[in-house]
């Protein structure tokens, strides 16, 4: 183990690497005041909202060791640190990330959630979706503008479960209009998250196996406020602080409550609201939120600032705190604030579906085009517990989707050259597209759309104490319908129920919707949308850049081709990558456990059996004798005599 004086030495010198590898825009922005605590202070005097900048950033991918909560592990951090650094920018940039892949066992890539990527959908970052992944030692240039949108977004590695290791940061795109629209003071960046002690790819064969046949999710081993426990805020009497709150985490929805404080939010999504005033926020991952928090004028006494996770969540809890109380300090010398915990019922939640865009966009009249996905969770022959969109689990095709859009001519308006297992739809240029998902499983989901900003149309109840799921019935459309929806990318929908959401294909590109719990976009639960093929392929901005075609070629990934990876005829799927075979019928998740449990019992019987019958036990007969409360005696003279009988009765003149 690396002792702290060494490990800080090394995040010294990695904060130097990072710092200076900028070129005319360090990651550590110039905004960057101070750090009190573990929360970032940014003076906004002197930021520059002078737009069509460009910003350069570069990103080692590297192992470090860090422990945020004490625990000593291996994280994925950037430049041989980590926390990543958070990112600003102002609206209007241009951006280029150069990221370079020094992790010699994993391919990685970069997502940043939540931007729209107009004219760059190559950069959006899922793997072989928008991209080939980026083998070791090879670097890929994301090269994009922000030209219409600001707020709080995050970055994040789009390589399965590699964000959950560490690589994420905050991604704030600064608006020269945002100390006109609110009064504030200063501005500050907090992320939550859950934490675990055991990287991804270790958790994840434990979970996709056949030992885990109900799908049970890794209970995390921690909640982190600013990616560290027990932290520290600490503010000054009467002052406003707009907080960018952005759950980076992979798994688990919290809630937020301050003690004698409350939340004005303004933003969702990086989607200006009707300001709107809370007790408790309910954050999904991937989730922003914007705040207004104004402080106290008496600095005498210090609050608690509390995480609680969605407990419904978890199959099992699990041996961490559900409840975790950091500290809003005013007075470093007065007593810290107790503990605290969250109990729904008690507090005044936000329902963000009722929060209303500034912009007053108004509802989108009909759909030109419906999407009704039904989501479950079963078992495939390997007994494996994988996750559905209409009983589809998604399986990557062999060559990343826009390279199928773009080498596939008039084809590319077909879904089916994008395979059956990739759950492909093609969306037609600007008509209006409504999905409609109904949740068959017990738990609830976040959903991202890539690209877009949607309509929150409706949203069903929580139905866990009905026997079956509650589908969405379009006779019920009007009854609970806003004239200007809440706008966002991330949406959830509660259990066995269902929501509905709209937006304009209007961005030319290919789109991922997926569940944004990282365990169950592991299992499958995703869609691509291939939005307007034939302005991809017209747009000379979505041509594939030099560096995506070195990358496609030293991972032997073609250019060209369909889901099966054959350019000559498109319509043939010969080889495609498809899902596991069902299981035989009558086999249910219930039924596998028996099964698997069963196994357990007689292999551990044989191995009892296998144990004693080898062991040399010393009077092993007196012992067994004794626990029957049987006579040693008695037992070996009957055992005599029927020895003598039994040979007797096998002589020639026996009958039979």
């Amino acid at each position: 183990m690396i002792s702290y004086r060494f490990q800080f030495l090394i995040t010294l010198v990695g904060l130097f690497n990072l710092v200076f590898s900028a070129g005319d825009a360090s990651l550590v922005n110039s905004t960057f005041n101070s750090t009190i605590g573990s929360v970032e202070y940014y003076d906004l005097t002197n930021i520059s909202y002078t737009s069509g900048e460009t910003k350069t950033f570069y990103f080692d991918v590297t192992y470090f060791y860090a422990s945020p909560d004490g625990f000593n592990r291996t994280v994925v951090g950037l430049n041989n640190t980590w926390p990543c650094p958070d990112i600003h920018v102002n609206r209007g940039d241009r951006v280029l990330i150069y990221v370079t892949n020094k992790l010699p066992d994993q391919n990685t890539s970069l997502h940043v959630h939540g931007l729209f990527q107009h004219g760059s959908a190559q950069f959006d970052g899922p793997e072989m979706i928008n991209q080939c992944p980026i083998p070791p030692n090879e670097t890929m240039l994301y090269n994009f503008t922000v030209p219409d949108q600001a707020g709080a977004f995050w970055y994040h590695s789009h390589t399965k479960g590699q964000y959950g290791d560490g690589f994420r940061g905050a991604f704030i795109i600064h608006d020269d209009t945002d100390t006109e629209v609110w009064d504030y003071d200063e501005e500050v960046v907090l992320t939550i998250s859950e934490w675990y002690h055991t990287l991804s790819g270790v958790l994840d064969k434990s979970f996709l196996n056949v030992n885990n046949p109900t799908g049970a999710e890794p209970i995390p081993d921690n909640l982190l406020f600013n990616d560290t426990f027990n932290s520290t805020w600490q503010v000054q009497p009467n002052t406003t602080y707009l907080v960018r709150i952005i759950n980076i985490g992979a798994f688990v929805s919290q809630y937020l409550y301050m003690e004698d404080h409350v939340f004005t939010v303004v933003e969702v999504d990086g989607v200006r609201v009707e300001p709107n005033v809370t007790d408790v926020l309910y954050i999904t991952v991937a989730q922003r939120y914007t705040v207004l928090i104004t402080t106290k004028s008496d600095d005498s006494q210090n609050y608690a600032f509390v995480q609680g996770v969605d407990e419904g969540m978890l199959d099992v809890p699990g041996t961490f705190s559900h409840n975790v109380t950091n500290q809003i300090v005013y007075n470093a010398d007065a007593a810290r604030a107790g503990d605290y915990i969250i109990e729904s019922d008690d507090y005044d939640i936000l329902d963000d579906f009722y929060l209303q865009p500034l912009n007053k966009e108004i509802l989108y009249d009909d759909y030109d085009y419906q999407i009704e996905v039904n989501v479950t969770m079963n078992n495939l022959g390997n007994g494996v517990n994988y996750a559905f969109f209409n009983n589809i689990t998604f399986t990557p095709p062999k060559v990343p989707i826009l390279n199928t859009v773009l080498s596939a001519g008039e084809n590319a308006t077909n879904p089916i050259v994008y395979g059956t297992n990739t759950n492909s739809f093609v969306l037609k240029k600007d008509e209006i597209v409504q999905i409609v998902l109904n949740n068959q499983d017990t738990g609830t989901h976040p959903f991202h759309l890539h690209g877009h900003t949607f309509q929150a149309v409706i949203r069903g109840p929580d139905y866990s104490d009905e026997a079956d799921p509650i589908p969405y019935d379009s006779s019920n459309f009007t009854s609970d319908v806003n004239d200007y929806p809440m706008m966002r990318d991330t949406f959830y929908v509660r259990p066995q129920s269902y929501f509905v959401v709209r937006f304009k294909a209007n961005n030319p590109g290919v789109w991922f919707f997926h569940c944004h719990i990282e365990w169950h976009l592991s299992q499958g639960l995703a869609i691509v949308l291939i939005e307007d093929p034939e302005g991809i392929q017209s747009d000379s901005r979505q041509q594939l850049s030099d560096d995506y075609k070195r990358v496609c070629e030293k991972q032997g990934i073609s250019l060209t081709g369909n889901a099966a990876n054959n350019s000559v005829d498109y319509f043939d799927l010969t080889g495609e990558n498809v899902q596991v075979a069902p299981l035989p019928d009558g086999f249910t998740a219930r039924g596998i456990v028996a099964m698997v449990f069963s196994c357990l019992a007689g292999v551990l019987g044989i191995g009892a059996i296998a144990l004693y019958g080898l062991s040399d036990i010393k009077n092993i007969e007196a012992k067994v004798a004794q626990d029957l409360d049987l006579n040693i005696e008695e037992v070996e003279e009957a055992d005599e005599n029927s020895s003598v009988t039994e040979i007797e009765s096998s002589g020639p003149n026996s009958k039979k």
